[in-house]
């Protein structure tokens, strides 16, 4: 896999610089789909999208890394989902792209569709992989959703008190969320992962990315009462063997895109909540008919 590693710099958050990773130098001729990475990987987890060469061929790929995750830094310490929205839209304005699709696993997903809520005109459609619309509610765990608290509140404890320049994230951190999000990685696929967090969390910053990453997981408003106001198709892929984020949840929300021209839920067979590293074939797939169809 040979991509294009880089950052931006946009103003948002008292000035940004954020990491992006395109597929192949840009080509105008094609739609760009935006990818939007899930809590604490980086444009690293969309490895199998950028090795496909169909998909590669379809569009121009463009991982976008929130801010708390990767290459992303901001002068400003606290940030939100809505920031890391607003951040993406400006780094498509810096990098001359005026309109895109956009797919965000899990978190990715909220992400992409505030990025329609704030720039319908941008935004052409939505994939949507192994996500949620809801904060960390009551509802969604009667649906069969996971406990988002019981998951993140220890860990930002954990993190409430300044490290030194020599800190690492625990493997434990980094194992328990795996084993949620792809029920446990091979010893190769492990190891990979291992190294990236222990680059992207490191030190008191990194210390300090952590815990608000985490804090906003945890947080976060919920996007209920504004779905109807996105206005592009919608395509949301949800596996079977998801454990954070239940099908019944999605097949409920899906229902409340009643603005979108076009919007559906499509089940993958044992398919992980990290969805797209899980089953990259069917994934890709999917996007491929997406873009045809809408672009």
């Amino acid at each position: 896999m040979s991509t294009l590693q880089k950052t931006v710099e946009i103003p948002h958050l008292g000035g940004s610089s954020i990491g992006y990773t395109l597929g192949k130098p840009y080509d105008p001729q094609l739609p760009t789909l935006v990818l939007i990475n899930s809590y604490t990987t980086s444009a690293e987890l969309y490895r199998a999208q950028f090795a496909d060469d169909a998909l590669g061929s379809a569009a121009n790929l463009l991982a976008l890394e929130p801010y708390g995750h990767g290459r992303t830094r901001a002068a400003y310490q606290h940030f939100t989902y809505w920031d890391s929205a607003i951040a993406n839209l400006q780094a498509l304005t810096a990098l001359g792209i005026g309109e895109a699709f956009v797919m965000g696993t899990s978190q990715g997903g909220w992400v992409a569709t505030r990025m329609a809520l704030l720039a319908p005109d941008v935004v052409k459609g939505l994939i949507l992989l192994g996500t949620s619309m809801d904060f960390e509610s009551p509802r969604s765990r009667k649906l069969g959703c996971w406990d988002g608290d019981g998951f993140c509140t220890p860990v930002i404890d954990e993190l409430a008190d300044p490290v030194g320049e020599d800190w690492v994230v625990s493997e434990r951190f980094m194992d328990d969320t795996f084993d949620a999000a792809m029920g446990g990685l091979s010893a190769e696929e492990r190891e990979f992962w291992l190294t990236q967090y222990r680059e992207n969390y490191s030190g008191e910053a990194g210390r300090q990315r952590l815990r608000l990453a985490t804090v906003n997981l945890r947080d976060r408003d919920g996007l209920h009462g504004r779905l109807d106001d996105v206005r592009s198709p919608v395509l949301w892929l949800h596996g079977t063997a998801d454990s954070v984020y239940s099908v019944a949840n999605a097949e409920e929300e899906i229902r409340m895109f009643r603005g979108s021209p076009d919007a559906r839920c499509e089940v993958v067979e044992g398919g992980q909540h990290f969805l797209s590293a899980s089953k990259p074939v069917e994934v890709d797939s999917a996007a491929i008919e997406f873009l045809k169809r809408w672009g």
